[in-house]
Parts: C-alpha cells; structure tokens; sequence
C-alpha cells in the first residue's frame, strides 16, 4: 500500500494490551492507569482477522506490542495463529523481558521471529527506580534467552533523556557490543507536545519514511502514533479502518492528546 505521499506502508503494529508488569516513569504514572475493559480489548479472533486483511492488501510485516504483550493470558495462541497466516513475513515483538527467560523458546516454537526488549540502564537499583520496581536480572536472563533460542536479531531498545552519549546509554551500548546486540537509541518523547526525534539506531521518528500504521488494544487503528485520528475495526470493518488509517496518514507527526503509550504501542 502507499499513501498520499507516495510512501509504502507495509508495516502493522498491534497492542494486544494496556496491561503492563512495570509502572515506567516515563510511559505512566505512579498511581496507575484507569485500564480498559476486557470487553473492549480485541479477541485473538479479531486481531488475527485484521491481520488478514492487512496481508491482502499489501501489508507483511507485523510487530506485537502493549502495554506488556506477555502479560496477555495465551499469547502463545495468537503468536502461533498470526505466524501462520501466509502473507506474513516478519512477525516480531517489543516487550520488558521480564517473562522471557521462560517464554522465548515457546515463542520462537510458535513462530516469532525476532524481539526488541527495553533496557534502559545496567544499575540494578536504577533500572529498579525507573520501572518502579522491576528486576534488572530477569530482563537480562531474558535477554540470554532469546538469543540461545534464536530470536534474532535481538534489539535493545534504550530510553535516553537527550542522547545516547549519557551514562547509562553508554553502557547499555557496550553491552551490546559485547554481547552482539543491536541497541538503538529513543529519546523520551511527549504525545501532548509532539515532541520525538529520530531513533538513534533505527528509523522510528524519520517521518519522510515512515512505513507503520498502528492497531490499538480496543481496535483503533491510527495512522501515527503522533496523531488523534483513528478508525474502528468493530464499527468500520477491517479493511474500512486500515484503507481510513492510510489516507489521512500524516506527512509528519504532530501531537495526540487524546492517547498514551501504554495503549497505542509506543
């Protein structure tokens, strides 16, 4: 597929969740987040029917997200029934790594590709304060795990308040220098102010190539992540709200007032 400005548009992120197991400084506040209902949340049978439709009409390539996709009760369900769709020929996931030690060789046995894991910093106590909470340890037996099962190439996806020269990004880079990870870069971003850059590392953010339309958990799917508009799948159909997605896709992310990370995908 292309858009009015002649881009090719082959790539949908799915969140499958707002649930999440950590509380991330910058995704969410301390208190919590008013959840969705499950009732709102798509079916498995639902998001695989998206997927199906994306494949004709040009899309391949797919990524689960969240909140936390493996906080999803039987994600291993909808990974096997998204892998085996033909048409799809990248199926990939983003996720804390907190349950990935014992979920990576299931998933790769169900057809998952590759994963990008968040890893912000290497200071137990620190990596503690910013996910309020989590265990630096099973991120990086995680880590381990994914890439012994094959779930490459393993991504690292480092948070960074300005850029990738502070302290903890350098260190997160020589970790996987070490260990023969690709680590990229994002620097905090803000839905309300519009303000992302170009990821260190990857092309999230150069908008001039931008190849993703986006599913939410409730089955909105939006044309960016940096923009209010979306379109149902419940009450357009499909392919309706995909074709509705692509036509107003922005040339350039704005803002979005109305979302949050945790629910669209990050």
């Amino acid at each position: 597929m292309y858009d009015r400005f002649n881009r090719h548009i082959n790539y949908l992120r799915i969140s499958v969740t707002d649930r999440c197991n950590l509380r991330c400084t910058y995704c969410m506040p301390a208190e919590g987040i008013q959840l969705m209902d499950h009732k709102d949340i798509l079916s498995f049978e639902e998001i695989t029917e998206v997927v199906r439709v994306a494949v004709s009409l040009g899309i391949d390539k797919f990524r689960i997200t969240g909140g936390e996709p493996l906080v999803r009760k039987d994600i291993l369900t909808l990974v096997s029934q998204l892998a085996s769709i033909e048409g799809v020929k990248d199926l990939s996931m983003t996720t804390n790594g907190i349950f990935l030690e014992e979920l990576a060789q299931p998933l790769k046995d169900a057809g998952l590709r590759r994963v990008n894991i968040s890893l912000d910093t290497l200071d137990p106590l620190k990596f503690s304060e910013i996910t309020r909470g989590g265990d630096l340890n099973s991120v990086l037996k995680g880590i381990i795990a994914a890439k012994e099962v094959g779930l490459e190439p393993v991504k690292i996806n480092c948070v960074v308040y300005k850029s990738s020269n502070e302290k903890d990004a350098l260190e997160v880079k020589e970790f996987g220098r070490l260990n023969d990870l690709q680590v990229r870069f994002i620097q905090q971003m803000n839905l309300e102010t519009g303000e992302f850059s170009i990821v260190d590392g990857g092309n999230g953010g150069n908008c001039s190539i931008c190849n993703r339309l986006r599913l939410t958990a409730n089955g909105m799917v939006k044309p960016c992540l940096f923009d209010e508009q979306e379109f149902s799948v419940r009450e357009l159909g499909a392919k309706n709200a995909l074709l509705g997605a692509l036509n107003c896709k922005p040339l350039k992310g704005c803002r979005n007032q109305k979302g949050s990370f945790y629910n669209i995908g990050g």
